[in-house]
């Protein structure tokens, strides 16, 4: 086994995991500390250290909200430990590795966790990259810069580093990106055969670093989980990246809230007052997220993809069957029959005659979801462009035990893919854990090849999962009695969804 690596700042030494055959390196720095005047600046590069390091444990979580001091679903879940370490000085990542020596040249894992921007962190228990390291993987999982800390803008930022004047948080993520690629191989790894993949503002993070063509040959497959997320009845949405001058409003409204009038006063105050002052300035004011700055961010990075104005590379894809569904609002026969003329145009005749258009809910007409037509929307644009891709769709289906009866809540899949079950407190029984395994598998497969397809651990074969194509539209469906493979059934409705969000996006 890989214990220890010299990296190009100095020596470190990891940890056996649970699984000795496995090395665990936690918090390897790959940028300076984003402290005094690297606050709200591109990462810096990391200082030589003397010594071995030793990395074994997880570095502090980026500056957020406290987390596990709710009742929410999240709260339960992973965000358990309100004492987990926190500080501005975050740019750390994590390796997971079973090479023995390294020329092996295994296939690498670049994982960005999700929480919308403004928080989350590597080291939250689902993600542990071990059961993926057994099979095989080189696990990489990047800490980034969150909220006003990763995505201020401000006047002075863009006058005084107009090459970077927001968008921290992505420039850390592409700054570990690039520490992989020269690093990884030290561990085992091959640095021409990287995956990127997130889930929720981390998949967003995928698109984003995929539509920056600076990252061109920086990666070769990418996996976005939960993130393709538009509705078929309104422009815009979830993902869309706020115009820098509007970005820079909203900075200077948060200065003033402050008590500050220079970013050399702000770069001076306490991270935990920022922070805490952030927390007050969004429960009446927009919070912040990725900006169009012209630099990092040139432009919607769904619609940059739809068009193939991306780092060309083989993707996975998908949902929960239960997050992010769209209604018309509820509505008399005529007032339904306005608002589907309005909102989707020469459309609405083919949408009202669909019998799934016509059930109502508590709260309106046609619930869709328009995460997984969005996706297939995307998949299919693809496919018809000038570089088609090989891409592939799954919709995580499976019942989820417990007392608050969740369904499946946006981000439970994440306890499948990592096979990290046995750390969670849900009653999840045998069928569950044979379940994860084969995600586990598909997954590790395509992070290999580019392919998910491959023998599960007893030698059978797994269910075939082909590309989604406009002739195969093939979609995995992981549910509670295992994976099941589906090809052309999606009804006129879906492919009416599809086609309305493919000309929105």
């Amino acid at each position: 086994m890989i214990r220890t690596v010299k990296t190009e700042n100095g020596m470190v030494r990891g940890i056996e995991a649970a699984d000795p055959r496995i090395t665990a390196f936690k918090g390897i720095p790959f940028a300076a500390p984003p402290v005094g005047e690297n606050r709200w600046r591109a990462p810096q590069p990391a200082a030589d250290w003397e010594g071995v390091l030793e990395a074994y444990r997880f570095a502090p979580i980026s500056m957020q909200s406290v987390p596990g001091l709710g009742d929410d679903i999240y709260c339960r879940e992973w965000h358990v430990d309100p004492e987990i370490a926190m500080g501005e000085d975050c740019l750390y990542l994590n390796v997971w590795t079973g090479a023995g020596k390294p020329e092996e040249k295994r296939p690498v894992l670049v994982w960005f966790f999700g929480g919308g921007l403004q928080c989350g962190y590597p080291a939250e228990m689902e993600f542990d990259g071990e059961r993926l390291a057994r099979r095989g993987i080189v696990v990489v999982s990047i800490n980034y810069r969150l909220n006003v800390f990763g995505y201020l803008a401000h006047p002075d930022l863009t006058r005084e580093q107009p090459e970077a004047p927001s968008n921290f948080g992505s420039l850390d993520q592409q700054a570990g990106l690039k520490w992989v690629v020269r690093n990884i191989a030290a561990f085992g790894g091959d640095p021409g055969n990287i995956t990127i993949a997130g889930q929720s503002a981390g998949g967003g993070s995928v698109l984003s670093q995929m539509a920056c063509k600076k990252n061109e040959g920086l990666f070769q497959k990418a996996i976005i989980m939960s993130a393709m997320i538009r509705s078929p009845y309104r422009a815009g949405g979830i993902g869309d990246p706020e115009k820098l001058d509007s970005a820079e409003r909203n900075g200077q409204a948060f200065f003033d809230f402050l008590g500050v009038k220079t970013l050399e006063e702000a770069r001076k105050l306490e991270a935990a007052f920022i922070r805490d002052r952030y927390e007050e300035y969004t429960r009446e004011h927009p919070a912040m997220f990725t900006v169009l700055d012209n630099c990092f961010c040139v432009g919607d990075p769904l619609v940059l993809y739809a068009k193939g104005e991306c780092v060309d590379v083989a993707v996975m894809a998908g949902n929960t069957e239960d997050e992010f569904h769209n209604e018309i609002p509820a509505a008399d026969e005529e007032e339904l029959k306005r608002m589907a003329g309005e909102l989707l145009g020469e459309r609405a005749e083919r949408f009202l005659a669909c019998p799934e258009a016509r059930v109502k809910t508590d709260t309106g007409y046609a619930p869709v979801s328009g995460i997984s037509c969005t996706v297939r929307s995307e998949f299919l644009k693809n496919a018809a462009g000038a570089k088609p891709r090989k891409n592939y769709y799954y919709s995580f289906q499976a019942d989820i035990p417990g007392w608050d009866d969740p369904g499946t809540f946006h981000s439970v899949d994440l306890w499948f893919f990592f096979e990290t079950l046995a750390k969670c407190w849900r009653p999840f029984v045998g069928r569950h854990y044979d379940l994860s395994r084969k995600m586990c598998n598909y997954w590790a497969n395509f992070i290999s090849t580019g392919d998910p397809n491959g023998k599960d651990a007893d030698g059978s074969d797994m269910p075939y999962w082909d590309c989604y194509t406009p002739e195969h539209r093939t979609e995995m469906l992981f549910t509670g009695e295992g994976p099941v493979v589906r090809t052309n059934e999606e009804s006129d409705f879906t492919k009416l969804i599809i086609e309305q969000i493919g000309e929105m996006v």
